[in-house]
């Protein structure tokens, strides 16, 4: 009897990141950051993360539940380990070593 090895492709184990980001309306940084954001998904995660934006302005009671003190403020909550940055996302590097990427090129 011959034993086969059934290989799975590599697109079944794709791993989501799941993102929030937690902003203030239309203010310049939270618009900032959500184009940052944008940018970097489509360019590190592609197909593979889900990103929630949550408006503070229309959920404070959420962001207060969620220890959100500052805005903008990105949250990974997976895969684990969980990571936040704060600010308009514009440092690159600083994001990715959040998300647990590495740069192009490294």
């Amino acid at each position: 009897m011959t034993r086969r090895t059934v290989k799975a492709s590599p697109e079944s184990f794709t791993t989501v990141v799941v993102l929030r980001l937690y902003v203030a309306g239309g203010a310049p940084n939270s618009v900032q950051a959500i184009a940052n954001l944008e940018a970097i998904c489509a360019e590190y995660l592609k197909d593979g993360h889900r990103l929630e934006v949550v408006d503070v302005l229309d959920n404070p009671r959420r962001a207060m539940a969620e220890g959100v003190l500052v805005t903008p403020s990105l949250a990974k909550l997976s895969p684990l380990p969980a990571a936040q940055v704060v600010g308009n996302l514009s440092d690159k590097a600083r994001v990715l070593l959040a998300l647990g990427l590495k740069p192009h090129g490294h």
